[in-house]
This record gives structure tokens, C-alpha cells and sequence, in this order.
């Protein structure tokens, strides 16, 4: 593949498989455009597997191609065979492939690349035999374009604007798929118009609205229980961008409280069709959000602006005292507060500190668009790779990378590429030498000879849960 390698093509060389998908899946979701990913036959696409699926629920368009042995050897299973190459990621990338005939790989890849692109974008596969790639072939396929958004059905956006204007109490809760849609400007004109609340889905992987503005409530719940009680004082909600709902630990109680209807925007089919209750809408995030201002504004009487407020100067901050007179070890709260003193205006952020997100985030709040990046899979070794990526992706920007000592294992090998890369980046490691997370639902699970918890760690992981 490596022969007569086209100049206006970039490699980046990666170590390790896992990492190699996680960095192109940054570059991807930093840029909004498709990468390649190059892994090796056979146990490389399983090193790589981890990364894979979180790529598919990022919805990050991808195309992963995997070496093949000679096609003149398949028959015998020769060493370093993928054996029924395109079983293994098949339920986790939007297509799966290998050409029956090498004069089909570049008509393949043309595929590859418009699948990966359409909503919801995606990873997708293709298994390419060693010889494929020496032969001459006449059928050059003709690039193609294809549409990356969806419009709302207009029948559906007025039913859903008449029951916004019939509620009593609306809540809009956003998802990753506005901040993907670059829709912070239509949330903030529709929830100004609306005069409602804002809250985030739960787990979601982006910061979706400015969060030092007065309409921000934080994110929901992860479990069903805590959610459902958190929105019982709507009538209904709106949601965009997200599922109804992602939660992670089992907390028992109803999907949604009484009285509550719930309206879903997503530009996912599988999302809109799993949702356990309320009507969807296929739509991308933005468009949704655009157009249901056009229909509403003229039906809601004009209001006052509303002042965002303003960042606390540093000087006046706990943080600023740490710095200047804290002589003991730090909490995670202090030292991300801390760091996030010495923020840019354009750093982005990339966080893989399960245990203390909550910490990291109400430290550094997100107030602008596409600046923060974390995994909707929860599996760990994403975040390293993802902020070499993303680094290599933005070169003019700083990333910092929030990683828990943990987690940094996973994908260690990305540190040789940003170095090799020259990459702009800065990694930040709180090291709580434990599986902390892990002990923090051994609470909630009430599990027998886990070591005693001070209330102090109760009433974090308390807050961290809901």
C-alpha cells in the first residue's frame, strides 16, 4: 500500500492498533470530515476492536481498512489470516467488506467514504488482500458527493411547535449531535425565545450550550430513576440531538414521570426507533433547531435579552489561593481548578478521568462550541489516541488532555506519535493509584468487604450519579 504513496496524502504512523483508530477517530470528529485508519491483518482489527466501537457510537466517520493475506493463499489459511475478515467488527461499523476482485477496491473505497459520511456517520470496514494493491486496472470510479443533513419533516415540525406553544412548563434538553451540528447559536435564540430551562442529556460526550449562561441547568441523571424525578415538574420535554435516554447504572423507576410528553429530534434512525417513550423526528440537530425558531418566534411575544454572565476574575477564585499557598497534595477539584486558571480562549479539552468528571467539569465549564471531546462508548483507552487526533487535527489550538492514571495505560503508545507529531498538547494526570470508580459503585451496590468510605467519597459519587 506503502508504494507510490500519493504526495497529497498524510501518514501518521501509530504503535498500537487501538491507538491508531482512536487518533484518527479525533482527527475525524476535529476536522468533520472522514480519516483512513490502516490496521494490521487478522489480530491488529482485534487490538483495534475497543476504539472501533467507541468510533460507531461517537458516530465518527471513519473508514478502517485491515491487511489481507494473499488472495493466492486464503484457501489454506496461511499465517496472519483474517479469517471471515468482515464477521468480527460487523455489529459496530456501518458496513463490512471485502471486494470480491481487486479491480472493485477503488469503487469500494468511493463507498466507504460516502457511507462513513451520511447521518449518522460512521466507521466502516474493508479487508483488502496484500496483492490487491499491485494491480493495474482501467475502472477508476467517479468521485461523488452525497448530503450530510437531513431536513425536518415540515407536517411533524409544525405538530411539534404547536405542543411547544400549548405547554405549560417545557424543558429542551440537548445532545451531542447540536454541538456536531455546530447549533449552539439556534439552542441559545430558541431557548432565549422559549425562556426555558436547558439541560444536557445524560452522557453526553460533547457540551452542547454555553454553560455560564443563566438558562443552564447541567446535565441530567444517568439512571432512570433520578432522571425521571428531575423532570417531574415538565409537562414536556424537548429533546435534541440525543437518546431518550443513555443511562449507565440500573436505578429502578418509570422512563419519564406522569403528565410528561417527550419530543425527539435525532438524525439517527436507530436512536429515534429504541426510544422507550415520546415521538421522533428524523432531523439533523441544527436545521431542527433553525427552523422551529422560524415557526415559533412569530407566535411568542418579544422578550428582553438575556445577559450571559460573566467568568469570575481568577484572582477572586479558591484555585488562585491553591496556587499560591496550598502546600499539601491536591484534591482532583483543586488541581482542575487550578489548570483551568491558565485556560485559553480555544483550548480544547479532551477528558478520560472517569472518576472525577465531575470534578474536571465544574471546574473548566465549556463555552464554546466544539471545544470538548470525551467517548460515548465509556470504554477507556479512547481518550488518549483521540486527543493526539484531535492535536493533529487543530495544530493552532492547545489540547488538554484530562486522564486518569488509569485510563492512560490503555492507549500509552499515542504518546510516541505526538511527540513524533509535534503535537500541541498537554496531558494531565491525577493519579489516585486505585480503581476508583470501581469502588464507587461498590457503594451504590452495596458489595460486601469493600473497604469502609468516608462520607466525603459517599457524597461525591451521590452527586457524580445524579
Amino acid at each position: 500500500m506503502l508504494k507510490n504513496f500519493p504526495s497529497d496524502f498524510r501518514y501518521v504512523l501509530g504503535l498500537q492498533e487501538a491507538s491508531v483508530v482512536g487518533m484518527a477517530d479525533g482527527f475525524a470528529q476535529a476536522t468533520r470530515n472522514p480519516a483512513v485508519a490502516v490496521l494490521h491483518t487478522a489480530a491488529g482489527t482485534g487490538n483495534g476492536m475497543g476504539n472501533i466501537i467507541s468510533a460507531f457510537l461517537n458516530k465518527s466517520p471513519l473508514i478502517i481498512i485491515a491487511g489481507q493475506q494473499t488472495r493466492q493463499m486464503l484457501l489454506g489459511d496461511p499465517y496472519l489470516t483474517n479469517r471471515e475478515a468482515t464477521k468480527l467488527p460487523e455489529p459496530w461499523v456501518k458496513w463490512s467488506y471485502q471486494p470480491a476482485r481487486a479491480e472493485d477496491v477503488p469503487a469500494a473505497l468511493v463507498r466507504a467514504i460516502a457511507m462513513a459520511s451520511m447521518p449518522p456517520a460512521g466507521p466502516v470496514f474493508l479487508s483488502i488482500p496484500l496483492d490487491d494493491w499491485a494491480t493495474e486496472t482501467d475502472a477508476v470510479p467517479t468521485p461523488r458527493t452525497v448530503s450530510t443533513r437531513t431536513a425536518p419533516d415540515p407536517d411533524q415540525l409544525s405538530s411539534y411547535a404547536a405542543q411547544i406553544l400549548s405547554a405549560k412548563k417545557l424543558a429542551l434538553v440537548l445532545g451531542e449531535e447540536v454541538d456536531k451540528s455546530l447549533g449552539w447559536a439556534a439552542a441559545v435564540k430558541l431557548a432565549e425565545l422559549l425562556k426555558v430551562p436547558v439541560f444536557v442529556a445524560p452522557l453526553s460526550e460533547r457540551a452542547v450550550f454555553p454553560e455560564d449562561h443563566p438558562l443552564f441547568r447541567g446535565s441530567l441523571p444517568i439512571a432512570r430513576g433520578a432522571l425521571s424525578t428531575a423532570l417531574e415538574a415538565y409537562d414536556l420535554a424537548l429533546v435534541v440531538g440525543a437518546e431518550v435516554w443513555r443511562y449507565y447504572p440500573w436505578d429502578g423507576g418509570p422512563v419519564s414521570p406522569p403528565g410528561l410528553k417527550i419530543l425527539q429530534v435525532t438524525n439517527d434512525p436507530h436512536d429515534a426507533g429504541s426510544a422507550l417513550v415520546g415521538d421522533s423526528m428524523l432531523s439533523d440537530a441544527r436545521l431542527a433547531l433553525e427552523r422551529l425558531y422560524e415557526v415559533l418566534h412569530m407566535s411568542v411575544p418579544p422578550v428582553s435579552p438575556i445577559k450571559t454572565s460573566k467568568a469570575t476574575s481568577p484572582e477572586a477564585t479558591p484555585a488562585r489561593s491553591i496556587l499560591k499557598n496550598h502546600t499539601a497534595l491536591m484534591t482532583a477539584s483543586e488541581a482542575f481548578s487550578a489548570v483551568a486558571l491558565l485556560r485559553r480562549e480555544g483550548d480544547l479539552l479532551v477528558q478520560e478521568s472517569a472518576s472525577n468528571v465531575g470534578d474536571l467539569l465544574n471546574a473548566w465549564p465549556i463555552v464554546q462550541q466544539e471545544s470538548y471531546f470525551t467517548s460515548a462508548s465509556g470504554g477507556l483507552g479512547w481518550g488518549g489516541p483521540a486527543a493526539v487526533g484531535i492535536a493533529l487535527a487543530q495544530r493552532n489550538r492547545t489540547v488538554i488532555l484530562a486522564i486518569g492514571d488509569g485510563s492512560l495505560h490503555y492507549s500509552v503508545q499515542s504518546i510516541y506519535t505526538a511527540v513524533q507529531q509535534k503535537a500541541k498538547l498537554i496531558i494531565l494526570v491525577p493519579r489516585n493509584e486505585e480503581y476508583a470508580i470501581l469502588k464507587e459503585f461498590a457503594v451504590f451496590e452495596d458489595t460486601p468487604n469493600c473497604r469502609e468510605y468516608t462520607q466525603h467519597e459517599i457524597d461525591d459519587f451521590i452527586r457524580w450519579r445524579h
